[in-house]
């Protein structure tokens, strides 16, 4: 499938291509306060990155307001929420894990995933993200409906194009996800890719 996508410093330039233009919105937006804001970034230590990528990995684009000190951190699409591991890897190593076990082991070993965290990533993407005010907002807008149970091996499927296309269409389809409001702005976000 898309595993090749895990290598691919270009697929991984693209994403952070993306995280810089959501970046680029958030500062435009601004605070509401009227401050201007202020890189602040979150330092990261990815897994699931090739060793070229680390670098330009390493923190989580952010803001902070220089007038009230809120912090502003613009959606992306190479972190999913708070995990360690890059949303990239979160999402093959899951979908792999649904379409084959052997597969998904093969590649979560690859990655150092322990058995454990691939265990909490099905639950969450079975259990939690169904619930998540992003899926709501959208799933009607896939027909026929999405097999949950297969998420999100299922819900990849659904995005066209090839391999990098779809992976790129799904990450940013969950990019609002990766924020504390998980779901603000869920439907701009699918529409606008």
């Amino acid at each position: 499938m898309c595993h090749a996508l895990l290598q691919d410093p270009k697929f991984f330039t693209l994403l952070l291509r993306i995280d810089h233009e959501f970046a680029a919105q958030c500062r435009a937006d601004g605070c509401g306060c009227g401050g201007d804001l202020h890189r602040a970034d979150y330092p990261r230590k990815p897994r699931g990155c090739p060793r070229s990528m680390r670098d330009d990995y390493s923190s989580r684009l952010s803001f902070c307001c220089a007038l009230c000190r809120t912090r502003a951190t613009p959606l992306s699409v190479r972190f999913l929420g708070q995990r360690v591991y890059l949303g990239l890897a979160v999402v093959l190593v899951s979908a792999s894990r649904t379409a084959s076990t052997a597969a998904g082991a093969r590649l979560g070993a690859e990655l150092g995933v322990a058995r454990q965290t691939l265990q909490r990533w099905q639950a969450w993407w079975t259990e939690q993200f169904p619930l998540t005010p992003l899926w709501r907002a959208t799933c009607a807008r896939f027909m026929p409906s999405v097999d949950v149970q297969g998420f999100p091996g299922t819900l990849l499927e659904r995005f066209t194009g090839s391999p990098a296309d779809s992976l790129m269409r799904l990450l940013v389809f969950l990019s609002p996800v990766t924020l504390r409001s998980a779901g603000a702005g869920a439907a701009r976000v699918f529409e606008g890719r």
